[in-house]
């Protein structure tokens, strides 16, 4: 099993965080496309207080904004599997939103085949299965104008970003890039991960549906759940009380 290390090595991949040298447990936070690490820097307030909330933060924002963004998930997965293995010298949990879900899935795979080693849970949110094809047009190519009227039909990134222009310059190449994470990701099937699997959902979400949700029980060879919000794609955004709640007690 990986040995303690120092904290100096949280410092790249891990941001917001609160350490909890007595906690029994991390939970490593995937975000959403074109978001950070921030997205979950309050969630320690919500969380029992032996779970020690490691948000991800990604090449290209928050802390890391001078360093490109991954584009391709293979060697985005193959990073995060190297970074994030000496920091499992106690049981774990991944979450992970909308990207993050996949993303969070691949590095859990990832992790199986080369250490052997799992989650002791995997929480997916607003992320269909990633056994389902891809639906819709790739956006991430998209000519600036056309690229933008998708984000903002998306209800992902607030009006003010988007009419921002100095920000846009800087958001437009992480948020391309993330997009592109998604878009070209290819399936490739493998032996379902021996860990629970939980599947969070929104209830007016038009992008990820039930089924979609659903489709994730395929993905586990032991328990699987699911559990819906009111909201829309970024439920979480506004309901990350009854969310943690129900992480709370999953947890215990």
């Amino acid at each position: 099993m990986p040995q303690p290390i120092a904290n100096s090595v949280f410092d790249s991949w891990i941001a917001c965080r609160e350490p909890r040298p007595q906690a029994r447990l991390r939970l490593f936070c995937f975000p959403y496309a074109g978001s950070g690490a921030s997205v979950f820097r309050t969630w320690p307030r919500g969380l029992p207080t032996d779970v020690e909330v490691c948000p991800v933060q990604l090449p290209g924002r928050g802390t890391r904004l001078m360093e490109r963004p991954f584009s391709r998930l293979a060697p985005l997965v193959q990073a995060l599997a190297q970074a994030l293995f000496p920091l499992l010298d106690k049981p774990f949990a991944f979450f992970g939103h909308s990207l993050g879900a996949l993303v969070g899935f691949e590095v859990a795979r990832e992790l199986r085949r080369q250490y052997d080693v799992y989650p002791v849970r995997l929480f997916v949110s607003s992320g269909h299965a990633p056994q389902i094809p891809r639906r819709g047009l790739p956006i991430h190519a998209l000519p600036e104008r056309e690229f933008l009227e998708e984000l903002h039909s998306l209800n992902g990134t607030p009006i003010e970003l988007l009419a921002h222009r100095e920000l846009m310059e800087i958001m437009l190449p992480i948020l391309r890039a993330d997009f592109a994470l998604y878009e070209d990701y290819v399936y490739v099937p493998d032996f379902p991960l021996n860990c629970p699997i939980m599947a969070f959902g929104g209830s007016e979400d038009h992008k990820v549906s039930h089924r979609d949700l659903e489709a994730w029980r395929d993905q586990t060879s032991v328990a699987f759940s699911l559990r819906m919000f009111p909201g829309d794609h970024f439920f979480l955004n506004a309901t990350a009380s009854p969310l943690l709640q129900v992480l709370s007690r999953e947890l215990q």
